[in-house]
């Protein structure tokens, strides 16, 4: 496990700032407030701006030089449909209003970096305006995606009807993957031409420090080994509960106890059931959500997860044994991530079709504890992400003349 790396550089009144896709889940929002605190516990006098519609980003805790604006929610449904989240108004208008946002705030803050979060024009094209707006002022404009954004030929059928290669490389100075090539290439079906390729730098996955003090929370009362179940943001999470929970209620319980937190975005009245059967089990214990998951998970004997990338890189860190049930539709994101961990031994993965049985789940528990760490399979530089983006970072300033503050005068 990687302690947090003392500041060692100074960057003058330098200002990133960080679009975060927001329409689904905590993997974007919890990736980005993980590389703005790794980069100003580097950085003094670095300033992040991160901007939002994540209805519960206020329910973290961010560093000093740290910041964020929460602009209307969005929120991305089953159908793969998005409709507004918390304005009852029709989407368009929604859309209109953060695109105003997003583009006057980015005026005004003139950044020397800005950073956009997995999607090339942000949602529904909202950030287009304003990366055009930024060509020519000297902000370097980055685009981070993560290690796999769905199956490789239906990403390529997605973009191609946007033209989104062309955009990048239009719109874009860098493109940063936050993984290994040697683990997943999430363009290899793309039609790259050699200056984007130019432009792409694998960084490695993220990896996650904990705080100072990481004890469990006493409310908790977890006194036994545990392992931690964690559907992500949970909102379609309910079946891998379900399937871990009808473990525990059998005669032939796994030999530990169980925290299972089922995510701020799971349906109510899921939330309800299943913390009326963990009320009657002895050593499952259910939580809506902690802010502090690294703590939960660094204190656990095991994870069952997902395999969303956050929490991925999470497993990692703490070197966790895992058991991955990953999500199947719409995207096949964490599917490939899955098979791939599991190809190279860093974790185990069930796949969660046909009748899941119950007995499949408790033998695959209760081999948990006999599984090989990750530690003994990790790639080379897997875990070197917020190292290289820092170095990235400090390469991207140190050239530049000077940002024009304020831009109004660049935009009207």
């Amino acid at each position: 496990m990687r302690e947090p790396r003392e500041v060692t550089e100074r960057l003058n009144a330098k200002r990133l700032m960080i679009y975060s896709h927001d329409t689904f889940g905590l993997g974007h929002l919890r990736r980005c407030r993980a590389i703005a605190h790794s980069l100003v516990e580097r950085f003094k006098g670095l300033t992040i701006l991160i901007l939002s519609g994540s209805p519960i980003i206020a329910d973290f805790d961010f560093r000093a030089r740290v910041d964020f604006i929460r602009i209307p929610g969005v929120i991305k449904l089953f159908n793969g449909e998005y409709t507004s989240l918390g304005l009852k108004i029709d989407l368009k208008d929604t859309l209109s209003i953060r695109e105003s946002i997003i583009r006057n705030t980015t005026r005004e803050f003139a950044p020397d970096l800005f950073l956009v979060d997995k999607e090339p024009l942000g949602l529904k094209g909202e950030m287009t305006d304003t990366l055009r707006m930024l060509k020519g002022t000297g902000t370097k404009t980055i685009l981070g995606l993560r290690d796999i954004m769905d199956e490789p030929t239906l990403l390529k059928r997605e973009w191609a009807g946007r033209d989104m290669l062309s955009a990048m490389d239009d719109l874009y100075d860098d493109i940063w993957i936050y993984g290994l090539e040697e683990f997943f290439n999430p363009l290899t079906t793309m039609d790259v031409t050699p200056a984007l390729r130019d432009k792409i730098i694998y960084t490695g996955y993220l990896p996650r420090s904990l705080p100072k003090e990481h004890h469990p929370p006493e409310k908790l009362d977890m006194e036994e080994p545990y392992i931690l179940v964690t559907p992500g943001g949970g909102g379609d999470g309910a079946t891998m509960v379900d399937w871990v929970m009808r473990a525990f209620e059998g005669d032939d319980a796994p030999p530990f106890g169980a925290l299972m937190v089922l995510g701020p975005f799971m349906p109510p009245e899921l939330r309800a059931e299943f913390m009326d059967r963990a009320a009657k089990l002895d050593r499952v214990k259910v939580i809506s959500f902690d802010s502090r998951m690294e703590v939960l998970m660094a204190n656990s004997v095991g994870v069952i997860s997902m395999g969303g990338y956050n929490t991925f890189c999470e497993i990692l860190s703490y070197d966790k044994r895992a058991l991955v049930i990953p999500r199947m539709e719409p995207r096949k994101e964490q599917l490939n991530r899955a098979t791939r961990a599991e190809e190279l031994g860093l974790s185990k993965m069930l796949i969660p079709d046909g009748d899941l049985d119950t007995r499949t789940m408790v033998e695959a528990l209760r081999n948990l504890p006999d599984q090989n760490k990750p530690s003994e399979s990790l790639l080379p530089g897997m875990l070197d992400g917020l190292d290289r983006i820092g170095a990235l970072v400090r390469s991207s300033v140190e050239d530049e003349g000077g940002i024009q503050r304020p831009l109004r005068a660049l935009w009207s």
